[in-house]
């Protein structure tokens, strides 16, 4: 063999056995994962709903008399008080019917004052045996009639005052005039549609459904702080997230629960009230409305980086007193924070990987490290 090809061998050799001898005296190191604990912590639980703004009281304003219309007083977006005048329609004609029931209750009054002077001398003729009983009779008659007249000219009057009364369209409560349907001069009648539209807004309603579970763990918690879920007492507190996707900034208290599961989607209607004090809940828009208890509850939480996935559900990869790793199928909550809580599979100190899932597997073991040690 030349020499350059047999000092070449010979330096492959020096070079591959210290690996061949490593390679079957050494053992390969446990990963290292980065690790947290369970632990238990002071957690406010809360839930998130599509719900719908409602005004507490909206109204049509409707003429409930024909007429044309005199005057039309406020406009459009206009904001009202109880009793202000909205629309005034033509009164003259509803003033003379006024005037003409009036006369028509004068004449029957005057006919009822005849009849029973008739009656008062029938009584006397016929006690002196002056006239038949039978006109007496006639004369008894005589006064119901005018009796009847005279009910029936006032309840004629009444009627015609108040549709007078209805020539003058007002706001039955504070609120905000929409767009204004009608025009001066225009002819409308009862059937005429909304001449506008009337809403209260503030207070305001913000109203959402919960599913069967949320519902009783509202019930228990409004239960324990003294109150129901017909009249929660205020001991639910509801936040509001707008459709621009920022939270309005007052808080808002559950108002009223509706008094059956609605059986097509079983979920219970119910209610939160606000003050609305800036006006920015509107009544029809469409919201995220968030539920939550005024006292916290202990509840155990792990970090949401360590929940994974499968058909069977979420699970987490636990480092066990042996330093292997168990896989272990959790039941979690509510979101809080970076951390999610778990309802059901681990206990309180269980350490569970949050960085370095993808170098492990069940029963492998691990070297840990506690998350943001910085070892």
């Amino acid at each position: 063999m030349p020499r350059s090809l047999s000092t070449a061998f010979t330096t492959l050799l020096i070079v591959l056995c210290p690996l061949t001898g490593y390679a079957q005296t050494g053992e390969a190191s446990a990963p290292r994962v980065s690790v947290a604990a369970a632990v238990t912590e002071d957690v406010v639980q809360d839930a998130s709903f599509i719900a719908r703004v409602e005004a507490i009281d909206s109204v049509d304003l409707v003429a409930r008399v024909t007429g044309f219309v005199q005057n039309v007083l406020v406009k459009d977006g206009t904001e009202v008080s109880t009793g202000d005048v909205l629309f005034r329609i033509e009164p003259e004609q509803y003033d003379a019917i006024v005037a003409s029931r009036r006369a028509d209750l004068s004449q029957a009054e005057a006919n009822l004052t005849l009849a029973e002077i008739e009656l008062d001398r029938n009584r006397t003729l016929v006690a002196r045996e002056a006239v038949a009983q039978s006109e007496l009779d006639r004369a008894q008659a005589n006064e119901k009639v005018a009796v009847a007249q005279v009910k029936a000219a006032e309840a004629a009057l009444s009627q015609a005052e108040l549709d007078l009364s209805y020539t003058r369209i007002t706001a039955p409560f504070d609120g905000r005039i929409g767009r204004i349907g009608a025009s001066a001069g225009e002819l409308v009648t009862p059937s005429s549609g909304a001449l506008a539209t009337l809403v209260s807004e503030a207070p305001i309603y913000v109203t959402f459904s919960l599913g069967e579970s949320a519902l009783y763990d509202v019930m228990q918690a409004t239960l324990a702080a003294g109150g129901s879920i017909g009249a929660p007492n205020g001991q639910i507190s509801v936040t509001v997230r707008l459709p621009n996707g920022t939270d309005y900034g007052e808080t808002g208290t559950l108002a009223f629960g509706d008094n059956r599961v609605d059986p097509t989607t079983g979920t219970l209607a119910v209610r939160a009230k606000f003050e609305n004090a800036d006006r920015l809940l509107v009544d029809g828009a469409f919201v995220t409305a968030r539920l939550a208890a005024k006292k916290p509850v202990q509840m155990l939480t792990i970090p949401q980086a360590a929940v994974q996935r499968d058909q069977r559900g979420g699970f987490v990869l636990v480092v066990g007193p042996e330093q292997t790793v168990e896989q272990r199928y959790i039941t979690t909550g509510q979101q809080v924070g970076t951390s999610i809580a778990v309802e059901d599979g681990l206990q309180e100190g269980e350490t569970v990987i949050v960085e370095g899932l993808q170098r492990v597997r069940p029963g492998v073991p691990v070297e840990a490290v506690l998350a943001g040690s910085g070892n």
